[in-house]
C-alpha cells in the first residue's frame, strides 16, 4: 500500500529522538616519572611549559614529538602504555591528597605526584581542577604535570579549558595569553568550561563587561581556531547563564560572524524567547548577513513548539525569499509539530513536499510517523509505513524496522516483535543488537523458548554471512 493511502487519523505524538550513545571508556594513559618526562621533553624541538617554584610561569611553543621519538632507543616510552594497566585508578581520598599537595606548592610537587603512582581519568581531573578553582589555587603546575605524565590529555579541550577557567578566577590574564598562544599552535579548541569563572561576576554588569573585554582582547590577539572557538565558548557560557545582554555585548565587541549570532539565537530559542530570537534575526538581515537554514530552523522550531504556526509559515516564506532553501530538519520541524497535534494528514503532506524536493527524511522523521500510528493504535498502518519506507529509503531501513520491533516489545507483544525482526532478517537487514537482545529475553521470560531459539538461530546465521544488509 502506498504511503498516501495509509490511514490519516489524528495522533498525539512526542518526537522519538534516535540516538546511539555508548558509555565512554576511560583512556589508559601512561604515567611517566619526572626523569622520563625530562627525556620526553628533550625530544621536542623547543622548550616546554616551565614553572618556577615561586609559581611564575613561562609558556613557549610545544611542538609535537618528531618521528624519531619512536625509535628503538626510546622504546621504553612505548612500553609504558602496556605497563600503565598496573597503575592504580585514583580514589576520592587520593584526589583530596593531590589537591592538598598542589595547594602547598612544594618544590618537589611533581616528584610527589609521580610517587602516588595513580592513573587519572577525565572525571577525576575535572574534580581536581574545579576544587582548585573554587579555592582560588593556581593549577598551572598541575596542568603542566598532567600534559607530560598523562599524554592522552595533552590536547584535551576539556582540560585545557579548565586551566583557562582557573587562571580567569585568579585574574591571571598573562598566563591565559601564554596558554592560549600555545593552544593555538596545536589547534586546540576551547569549550564552555573555559569561562566558568564568569558565574562569580555575573551579578555585576560592570565587572562582567570588564572580564568579557579582557577575554575578547586576548582571544582576538591569539586568533586561529583557539581564538574563534574561545569566542564561541564565551557566548555559549553567557547564554547558558541567561545573561543574553552580556552575550550581545560580547558579539558587539567581536567580528560580526554568523556563527556567533546563531549561538545567541539558539540560546534564546532554547528557553522559548522566540520574539527576541526573531529580533536578532531581523538585525542580522539588516546587516546583510548571509543566513543559513540552521539559523532559521532554531526559530522555526521555537515557534512550532509554542503553537505559533502562522508565524512559522511567515518565517518559512522569508527563508525562501532570502535564498535559503529548507533542509531535512526544516521539514521535520513542521512534520513533528503536526503529528504532535494529531494532524497526520498535514504531516504527510509535508512529507510529500519534502520528497518532491529530493530530500530524504531523517530517521527521527520516520520515527515520528511510526510512533504516531502507535499512539492511534494503528499498528498495521505502522507496519505498512515501515515496509514502504524501507524500500524507498534504504539507509533508514535498519533503524525504522528496529524501532517498529521495539515498540511492539514495549507494548508487551514480544511475539509480534519477533515477527518484525524475522522479516528484517529475511530482507537482509541487520536488527539493532540491543533491540534484538531485549526481544530475545522478553520471549524467554514469557515462556516462548521456541520462538526465542528460532530468532537466535536466524540472527546467528545472518551475522555469520559476510557483508549482508546495511549493518
Amino acid at each position: 500500500m502506498e504511503m498516501y493511502r495509509l490511514s490519516r487519523k489524528h495522533l498525539n505524538l512526542r518526537l522519538f529522538a534516535l540516538s546511539s550513545k555508548s558509555p565512554s571508556s576511560t583512556l589508559q594513559t601512561p604515567i611517566l616519572t619526572s626523569h622520563q618526562r625530562h627525556t620526553v621533553s628533550s625530544s621536542y624541538s623547543s622548550t616546554t611549559f616551565a614553572i618556577s617554584s615561586s609559581g611564575s610561569s613561562s609558556f613557549s611553543s610545544t611542538p609535537y614529538p618528531s618521528s624519531r621519538f619512536f625509535n628503538r632507543s626510546d622504546f621504553w616510552w612505548f612500553r609504558s602504555f602496556s605497563a600503565s594497566s598496573s597503575r592504580v585508578t585514583v580514589s576520592r581520598k587520593q584526589i583530596s591528597e593531590i589537591t592538598n599537595l598542589i595547594r602547598r606548592g612544594d618544590n618537589d610537587l611533581e616528584s610527589k605526584l609521580d610517587a602516588m603512582n595513580v592513573r587519572l581519568s577525565e572525571v577525576s581531573l575535572n574534580a581536581i581542577f574545579q576544587t582548585l578553582t573554587y579555592q582560588k589555587v593556581s593549577a598551572l603546575r598541575f596542568f603542566d604535570w598532567i600534559r607530560h605524565s598523562h599524554l592522552a590529555f595533552h590536547h584535551s579541550s576539556d582540560i585545557c579549558s579548565l586551566v583557562i577557567d582557573n587562571c580567569g578566577r585568579l585574574g591571571d590574564f598573562d598566563s591565559i595569553f601564554n596558554l592560549l598562544n600555545d593552544f593555538r599552535l596545536h589547534d586546540i579548541c576551547l569549550n564552555q568550561k573555559a569561562f566558568g569563572y564568569l558565574r562569580v561576576e555575573i551579578s555585576s554588569k560592570a565587572a562582567t563587561r570588564n572580564s568579557i573585554c579582557k577575554v575578547i582582547e586576548v582571544l582576538n590577539k591569539i586568533g586561529g581556531s583557539c581564538g574563534v572557538s574561545g569566542i564561541h565558548a564565551l557566548i555559549e557560557m553567557l547564554c547558558f547563564l541567561g545573561s543574553f545582554e552580556m552575550a550581545e555585548y560580547a558579539i558587539a565587541n567581536t567580528k560580526k560572524r554568523l556563527s556567533n549570532y546563531s549561538i545567541l539565537i539558539r540560546g534564546r530559542c532554547r528557553i522559548g524567547h522566540f520574539k527576541e530570537a526573531r529580533r536578532i534575526l531581523d538585525e542580522m538581515i539588516k546587516m546583510g548577513c548571509q543566513l543559513n537554514s540552521q539559523t532559521f530552523n532554531y526559530i522555526l522550531s521555537c515557534l512550532c513548539k509554542n503553537d505559533r504556526t502562522d508565524e512559522a509559515d511567515q518565517l518559512l516564506e522569508l527563508m525562501l525569499e532570502r535564498g535559503c532553501p529548507p533542509d531535512a530538519l526544516t521539514f521535520e520541524i513542521f512534520i513533528c509539530h503536526f503529528c504532535s497535534h494529531g494532524k497526520l494528514d498535514t504531516a504527510l503532506e509535508w512529507l510529500d513536499k519534502m520528497e518532491s524536493k529530493g530530500i530524504d527524511p531523517r530517521p527521527t522523521t520516520h520515527a515520528a510517523f511510526i510512533k504516531g500510528y502507535f499512539k492511534l493504535k494503528q499498528y498495521e498502518e505502522a507496519r505498512q509505513y515501515v515496509a514502504v519506507s524501507s524500500d524507498k529509503y534504504k539507509a533508514a531501513s535498519n533503524v525504522i524496522y528496529s524501532l517498529l520491533a521495539n515498540l511492539h516489545r514495549k507494548r508487551g507483544e514480544p511475539v509480534t516483535a519477533q515477527i518484525v525482526l524475522s522479516e528484517m532478517i529475511e530482507k537482509g537487514l541487520k536488527p539493532n543488537f540491543s533491540v534484538y537482545m531485549k526481544i530475545l529475553k522478553h520471549l524467554q521470560k514469557s515462556g516462548r523458548e521456541d520462538l526465542a531459539r528460532n530468532l537466535e538461530r536466524s540472527f546467528s546465521s545472518f551475522i555469520s554471512q559476510p557483508c549482508v544488509g546495511n549493518g
